[in-house]
């Protein structure tokens, strides 16, 4: 049938409620709850919301639309809300009764739009917080309230680490329009990893050093090297181990830095034993600006994109990244890259 090559669902409800038609698109865009023909819409698991809607198009005699929610079971442990719209309005000319209802999937569409509504806010928070704390050492510095020199270079010590932080949020959401845009050129050489992993500790020894973890490096004697972007590299070390240090303040904090190669693919893994990452948060921790457990110290600052930096630069590299976490046990960021 003709309507069964569309990609909008369809479906033709007769006065008394029941489905007298569903075409093949019905199916796949509600997979968990396949419509039953020739039963009650009203009866079928997920359609309340369509059944509310097809209620509104009989009783006022009218086209009306709204958006539909639907929570499917997307794995043992995780689920996936999918958005629709759907149209529904009365069978007029037709002797049955009834209503017809149109159903299309929006959720990549409502996906972006939340995502530049949190990009957005986001953005705007973390720019105005230093901004603010700037200019208000501007405006003390103007006053001439200031009159000792140790005063003056603590008041400038507070401003430069602020322009750093804003300097580090522009830099991050450059890096991340990039290369979610397809826009990132790889400048491709051939690198030893446990190099790059040494500059990238040296580059954190402040955070090491008031932290003061155990750091095992553990990668091949010889040989250990990869080809890419060593820039998106230091960014992905970078962010993955200033997280683990950041987020884990207690003492007793070890974090491990390895690395297996065999001829198809090296396995590049980073972990620790630290707080770890709550299960109901695990499926979120790459979306840009989701920031992980409340219970978390309330003085970790960051930008929100660092996982979602590291997860692209991966990608773009022909590689896989996935997270395993036990909290209070091990918490491991491991990376499949292909050589």
């Amino acid at each position: 049938m003709l309507l069964d090559e569309v990609p909008q669902g369809i479906l033709v409800i007769d006065a008394a409620g029941i489905v007298n038609y569903a075409n093949l698109a019905m199916s796949v865009l509600f997979p968990e709850h396949s419509v039953r023909l020739h039963a009650r819409l009203a009866d079928q698991a997920g359609m309340e919301d369509i059944t509310a809607l097809v209620r509104d198009a009989v009783q006022g005699q009218q086209r009306v639309r709204s958006e539909v929610r639907v929570v499917f079971q997307a794995g043992r442990n995780t689920v996936e809300e999918r958005v629709y719209v759907a149209v529904a309005a009365p069978l007029i000319d037709m002797p049955v009764g009834g209503a017809w209802v149109m159903v299309e999937d929006v959720t990549e569409r409502a996906l972006t739009e939340q995502i530049r509504k949190d990009f957005v806010t986001n953005a705007s928070h973390e720019l105005r917080t230093p901004l603010s704390l700037i200019h208000g050492y501007i405006e003390t510095l103007k006053s001439g309230m200031i009159k000792s020199t140790a005063s003056l270079h603590r008041c400038l010590e507070v401003m430069e680490k602020h322009s750093k932080r804003m300097m580090r949020i522009i830099e991050d959401m450059l890096t991340i329009s990039r290369l979610e845009s397809g826009d990132a050129q790889l400048r491709r050489e051939t690198f030893l990893v446990r190099g790059c992993v040494e500059d990238v500790l040296e580059h954190l020894t402040p955070l090491i050093e008031a932290r003061h973890p155990e750091i095992v490096v553990n990668f091949p004697a010889t040989n250990g090297k990869l080809e890419g972007d060593r820039f998106y590299w230091d960014q992905i070390f970078t962010n993955l181990i200033e997280n683990a240090l950041k987020e884990n303040p207690n003492p007793g904090l070890r974090i491990t830095i390895s690395g297996v190669w065999s001829p198809e693919e090296c396995i590049l893994t980073v972990a620790d034993n630290g707080i770890g990452i709550a299960a109901e948060d695990v499926p979120f921790v790459f979306k840009r600006f989701f920031r992980c457990a409340k219970h978390h110290s309330q003085e970790t600052k960051g930008t929100g994109l660092g996982l979602s930096i590291v997860k692209r630069a991966v990608e773009a590299h022909g590689g896989t990244i996935e997270l395993h976490s036990l909290p209070g046990v091990e918490t491991a960021f491991v990376m499949r890259v292909p050589l």
